[in-house]
């Protein structure tokens, strides 16, 4: 397991919600939009790791190291996600909901080739560390929300660096999965 490319994957597919969580964390109670946070990446991981170990079945892992071009690809598509807050009775449902309306498929696509060669035990540490990477990003962001400069780099080079961790992400389930390996025995 690599703590690096987890803690990458982890701030790349997140980057763009870090700012909904500025907005969220001013609205909501910060324990309440940690917990709705928290369960919308543990949904997201249960979903990738699931969704990888099904291929698994029928594809050898090298194979489905294809599924690095996702990240590239999101690298490069333009995404027009719903940033709207949806409104419901409940703060942790509300973070929940929001978190997964606009994360959803980028988390699928990265997370996907990322767990996709995970034991089971290692699937439940990454559970632990991503869970507690979630915390500790709530944590800094409620205390950095009050910075103006911290807004403002993130809305003048936040997009551009998501993007480098897309393309570098992908590049390692290129060759983390074996497929570099089989493409060079290849020729």
């Amino acid at each position: 397991m690599n703590y690096w490319l987890l803690t990458l994957t982890f701030l790349s597919v997140n980057l763009d919600f870090f700012f909904m969580l500025l907005f969220l964390l001013k609205k909501y109670d910060v324990v309440k939009v940690m917990i709705g946070y928290l369960l919308g990446n543990l949904i997201m991981l249960g979903v990738s790791y699931a969704v990888g170990k099904a291929l698994l079945i029928f594809l050898p892992e090298w194979v489905l190291g294809i599924l690095g071009i996702l990240p590239i690809y999101l690298a490069f598509h333009d995404d027009d996600d719903d940033n709207q807050d949806r409104h419901h009775r409940s703060q942790i449902l509300s973070v929940t909901l929001t978190y997964l309306s606009v994360c959803a498929g980028c988390n699928l696509s990265i997370f996907l080739p990322v767990l996709v060669g995970e034991s089971a035990a290692h699937f439940l540490i990454t559970l632990m560390f991503i869970g507690s990477l979630t915390i500790l990003v709530v944590v800094v962001i409620k205390l950095i929300a009050q910075l103006p400069i911290v807004t403002s780099l993130m809305a003048k080079y936040g997009e551009r660096l998501m993007k480098v961790c897309y393309v570098l992400i992908g590049l390692w389930v290129f060759w983390d999965s074996g497929l570099i390996n089989h493409i060079i025995a290849f020729f």
